[in-house]
């Protein structure tokens, strides 16, 4: 069904090369993975293959889908679009019109003559979704709804191949487990063939039935999903795996932390009800965190993760509850005097999930943090910041466009410890990052616990995460924390049924995941 023989991406005004030689089949109702991280080329192999390639880019080689040859004829790629092959992007939310309701964009795929007043009510409940959504918009859906509605999109017009880039690195862990577990089931069902592109080398295992790892461009090893797992001959296909953490084990000790007579954050019975809420975002949720101190809050989205973190920072005003800051009351900013509140925002600093909006992509990386030294009144010494975080300080006369994501990522974190807070809020800083970079941030912000003293309040879905780098847990579910202890107790022995699901939810690598 999908074939592709000495495939090539070259840029001919600069004369680089940015995918070589790549070669490899799917038959019809195989699955195939293609495995690397951002840079390796696996997104733009899938892009030349569907003749979506950026303009300046060219592609050579062979790709023939259902015996057909496309490259280098558009018209051929164009009929077969839609019907033959298919595209499920990565984010639910942006590969959706957000003016126009999820059924006419269901129904723009589908062929001529189908009735669509029954196809898309029938496609809907396929991906596990009710008829009424058709009668909705993308900004009323969660992040899974969207993702179904994507997949109910390209599942429109009957494909015969269903190419998925990423689908799930923006959904939570349980989310995640039930999409790619219906993308499974309906590719079964429907006997297509399937490409899987991700940097997940488990998830890679666990769907599909052959695996293509590539590196800088180029294919290093092919295999089954089987024999890769028992055995990688490649050294950068063991890196990529050596790189994912275990949620079952720890890969090295954790420093213990010295009992303080005060802690940094104590949060008492804190209560968050949104406008037009249907429940509240949070429910009488209680924490402490410890100096030097990692404190991890898990919970799928809507669990209240979030508002938690906004909330100590100043950012949401709580309904009912009490927040010290170093014994400091920080409850509500807007009744607190000025000098006050530029102490907690000193005392308490945030990470984000996306490192690329935060940063201000008209400055110069240099520029920003000089901003930030001066804000708290330090000298302006952005190389030693720079290299605090691991990065070089000739970096500093770059802007965020010109760095990779991890880059990027240790920008925000060097802003965030500018001031040398006493504490650190970090909210999903690693889940929009390659697995090798993750654990170079996850390394790194342990390092910076040891050396700055801070506490951390470590917002994440990932329990394997969790268990590298945290020392207590609190699970959050549905705005009440249903769980909480030392993380070793509470993973290798959950009193909770929730806490059960989670730990369920992350991948194994075995064909028995996602289920």
């Amino acid at each position: 069904m999908l074939h592709i023989d000495g495939l090539t991406v070259r840029q001919p005004a600069t004369g680089r090369t940015l995918v070589s030689g790549v070669s490899f089949e799917a038959g019809p109702g195989e699955s195939v993975a293609i495995v690397g991280e951002s840079g390796s080329g696996k997104s733009l192999t899938v892009r030349a293959v569907l003749g979506l390639l950026p303009s300046g880019l060219v592609a050579e080689g062979e790709v023939r889908i259902a015996g057909q040859r496309v490259n280098g004829d558009p018209r051929a790629l164009r009929r077969l679009r839609g019907g033959t092959v298919s595209l499920l992007m990565q984010d639910p939310f942006t590969l959706l019109n957000p003016l126009r309701k999820v059924g006419r964009q269901i129904a723009d795929g589908l062929p001529r003559g189908a009735g669509r007043t029954t196809e898309v009510p029938r496609l809907l409940t396929e991906v596990g979704l009710g008829a009424d959504v058709a009668g909705r918009y993308p900004f009323q859906l969660s992040g899974g709804q969207r993702q179904r509605v994507g997949l109910a999109a390209a599942l429109a017009a009957a494909p015969r191949v269903l190419l998925a880039d990423e689908p799930t690195t923006a959904l939570d862990a349980t989310t995640q487990r039930e999409v790619l577990a219906l993308i499974r089931r309906i590719q079964r069902e429907r006997d297509m063939t399937f490409l899987l592109i991700t940097h997940d080398l488990r998830v890679a295992f666990s769907m599909c039935e052959r695996v293509v790892v590539m590196y800088a461009g180029r294919v290093v090893e092919v295999g089954r999903a089987a024999d890769l797992r028992a055995e990688q001959r490649h050294p950068y296909t063991r890196a990529l795996l050596s790189a994912e953490p275990p949620a079952d084990r720890r890969l090295a000790a954790i420093p213990s932390v010295r009992a303080a007579a005060e802690p940094v954050l104590d949060m008492r019975d804190l209560r968050k009800t949104y406008p037009r809420g249907s429940r509240p975002a949070l429910a009488g949720v209680g924490l402490t965190v410890a100096p030097g101190e990692i404190v991890a809050v898990v919970g799928e989205s809507g669990s209240g993760k979030t508002t938690l973190a906004r909330c100590v920072t100043g950012l949401e005003r709580p309904d009912a509850g009490t927040i010290l800051l170093a014994g400091q009351d920080c409850s509500d900013y807007t009744r607190m005097p000025r000098h006050q509140v530029r102490w907690a925002r000193r005392t308490a600093q945030m990470i984000f999930q996306d490192p690329y909006s935060t940063l201000n992509p008209a400055r110069t990386v240099g520029a920003t943090l000089k901003e930030a030294l001066a804000a708290d009144g330090r000298p302006a010494d952005v190389a030693g910041l720079l290299e605090l975080v691991g990065l070089d300080p000739a970096l500093a006369r770059l802007r965020p466009a010109h760095l990779s994501g991890g880059e990027r990522q240790r920008v925000a974190i060097a802003r965030a410890v500018a001031g040398e807070p006493r504490l650190l809020i970090c909210d999903e800083p690693v889940s929009a990052l390659d697995v090798s970079v993750q654990a170079q941030i996850l390394t790194l912000l342990a390092g910076l616990r040891e050396r700055l003293s801070m506490g951390m309040l470590f917002i994440t879905h990932d329990l394997a995460v969790v268990r590298q780098l945290a020392d207590r847990l609190y699970v959050l579910r549905a705005g009440e924390c249903v769980e909480t202890g030392p993380v070793d107790r509470v993973l290798d022995a959950p009193a909770h049924p929730y806490t059960r699901e989670l730990l369920a939810s992350v991948p194994d690598g075995s064909a028995r995941w996602p289920g």
